[in-house]
């Protein structure tokens, strides 16, 4: 637990520096049906005053274990030096597919802030039970996350953070600067947006291809 804490500890000016304006940060979130093959992932690049300044899109496979892979040629692809930090809406996306945010800090070099809304007993019992092969796997990258932290926003609603190559403090700072309601930045509501127009559309499309 004393790791949630190093990096603001470490670096206490960083965690009142403000973040500009025109800062820049990828949201990420998914559209899927368990039924499918592969998940849509939108990335949004938006900047600190809430203007959309890019898109991209990557396809994880549903219960696989290529997220960070998918996620990483996402970043590449975009060809971005300005992004100051990932925003994904969940590290645990589709169907079980989890996201080492401490790997994709490592390989973009960009730190990652992940959200989570709801209170966990722990997903254990679920891997044990639908992936029985490799399901000690897929709990070490999620152990590896490190714990949560419950932060309350401006908004007076609350979630968690779990954070790779920034601090708690900071990482709450951005999360405040880009929620303009609720508890949901609007990097990640954008991204859900839109993951989930280009899901519904390619579905149509697949079945009218059928037709």
């Amino acid at each position: 637990m004393n790791s949630i804490y190093r990096l603001d500890s470490e670096i206490p000016t960083e965690a009142i520096i403000g973040w500009k304006k025109g800062v820049r940060v990828l949201g990420v979130s998914e559209s899927f049906d368990k039924d499918d093959t592969r998940s849509v992932v939108a990335g949004v690049v938006m900047r600190g005053d809430l203007r959309i300044d890019g898109f991209s899109v990557c396809t994880p496979s549903i219960g696989g274990k290529d997220s960070t892979e998918e996620f990483t040629m996402m970043f590449n692809r975009l060809n971005r030096r300005d992004i100051r930090a990932w925003l994904l809406g969940g590290s645990v996306i589709s169907w079980f597919n989890i996201v080492d945010i401490h790997e994709l800090y490592e390989r973009t070099r960009t730190p990652v802030i992940c959200i989570s809304y709801h209170p966990s007993d722990g997903i254990e019992k679920y891997l044990k039970e639908y992936f029985p092969d490799d399901w000690q796997t897929r709990l070490g990258l999620l152990e590896k996350t490190g714990g949560r932290k419950t932060i309350q926003l401006q908004t007076g609603h609350s979630l968690y953070l779990s954070v790779a190559g920034i601090g708690h403090i900071r990482a709450r700072n951005l999360v405040d600067k880009l929620t303009i309601d609720g508890r949901v930045p609007e990097p990640v509501r954008v991204a859900r947006t839109i993951a989930s127009g280009l899901h519904r559309d390619f579905i149509e499309a697949v079945r009218l291809s059928r037709d």
